[in-house]
């Protein structure tokens, strides 16, 4: 798996700044057109002289009949400027806006940080929110955008599913994923990393990050499209059972099996494939508060012996952690899980086997 070193050096300097691509933008945005006719679009960490979401929705402001677009952008001192874009239909006598057209421009007294109460003053304006937020305030960032009830549609990394503050909106059906970067990788320009950037990853003078995801709570299609999971059958042997979670695991999602009426350990990227028509989302390993609370019912703690199998075996045992124990006693544990039940399951294809 390719390593995330430069992400992360960002994160260290606080300075997580990142350029998405045009054409991860384009790829994404094309899915929602119907959502932002007569809307206030707001990119909250974007500069326009860089940022590819101002020019995007530039571009396109007529076509998709929006109303306003406004940018704010983060500057490490006081300086920063607001840029707001609004078009009449007799701004130019055709209604029409492109590149070149000089947008109104508003100096404000911060730095452009989305916390301040400036900013905080334009997300209550707008009705959506486009960007690509600090990974390293991702957390905070969501939780804004939930308290004013906004829309939106953000770029985050998939280890975001896995926080204590974002699962339970996903659970909630308040969050879901978007359509996607292809293979999950993303690349990205970082004027303040550009000497990280080589050609070795991939794309000489841009960052590579795997793991990115599309976040937002506008519906798509595609989180309404089935799993096809024909001719996967639930047989003991193939899906090893948890030994302090009363589910059995599954190591690839494609693998999840038809027949299945009990609780089934996921990998994270299963979010990917998300139905909530189809599946029932129960939680995650790696959640203490959770699998100890009343709502997790079907955990059990390891006993004794078992908690000896991890102690011979030089093995660290958590309460939150999955593991299963095989036929030679060798205690495996499991990376990040989320915890699913199908809810319309098929018949048991082999009903012996338990």
């Amino acid at each position: 798996m390719p390593s995330n070193k430069n992400l992360h050096k960002a994160k260290d300097a606080k300075n997580d700044e990142f350029y998405t691509q045009r054409e991860d933008i384009e790829r994404e945005l094309s899915h929602y057109k119907d959502f932002f006719k007569d809307k206030v679009v707001y990119c909250n960490c974007d500069d326009p002289v860089e940022s590819e979401f101002w020019k995007f929705f530039v571009r396109v402001f007529k076509d998709w009949g929006l109303k306003k677009l406004m940018a704010t952008h983060y500057e490490p001192d006081e300086k920063n400027f607001a840029y707001k874009l609004e078009i009449s239909e007799d701004t130019n006598g055709d209604g029409r806006v492109d590149m070149n057209d000089e947008p109104t421009i508003t100096q404000i007294q911060c730095n452009g940080d989305f916390r301040s109460q400036i900013c905080i003053d334009m997300l209550q304006e707008a009705d959506i929110v486009v960007t690509n937020p600090p990974f390293s305030l991702f957390r905070e960032y969501i939780m804004q955008l939930i308290e004013y009830d906004k829309k939106f549609l953000i770029i985050g990394h998939q280890n975001a599913i896995k926080y204590r503050e974002i699962f339970p909106l996903i659970r909630a059906n308040k969050l879901w994923l978007g359509y996607g970067f292809p293979g999950n990788v993303g690349f990205f320009r970082a004027p303040h990393y550009e000497d990280y950037a080589v050609s070795s990853q991939h794309k000489e003078g841009l960052i590579r990050v795997s793991g990115v995801m599309w976040f937002t709570n506008l519906d798509t299609t595609k989180r309404h499209q089935e799993m096809d999971l024909r001719g996967n059958y639930y047989k003991a042997e193939n899906y090893p059972h948890f030994a302090n979670f009363n589910a059995i695991e599954v190591k690839k999602t494609e693998d999840i099996p038809c027949d299945f009426d009990g609780v089934m350990g996921v990998p994270i990227t299963f979010m990917q494939s998300y139905n909530p028509e189809q599946f029932e989302l129960l939680g995650r390993t790696g959640d203490i508060e959770w699998a100890t609370s009343d709502d997790c019912d079907f955990f059990t703690p390891p006993s004794e012996e078992q908690r000896k199998i991890f102690k011979t075996q030089n093995k660290t045992w958590r309460v939150q952690n999955g593991y299963h124990v095989d036929e030679n006693g060798i205690a495996h544990t499991v990376y990040d899980r989320l915890f699913i039940r199908l809810k319309h399951p098929e018949p048991r294809r082999y009903p012996d086997d338990n």
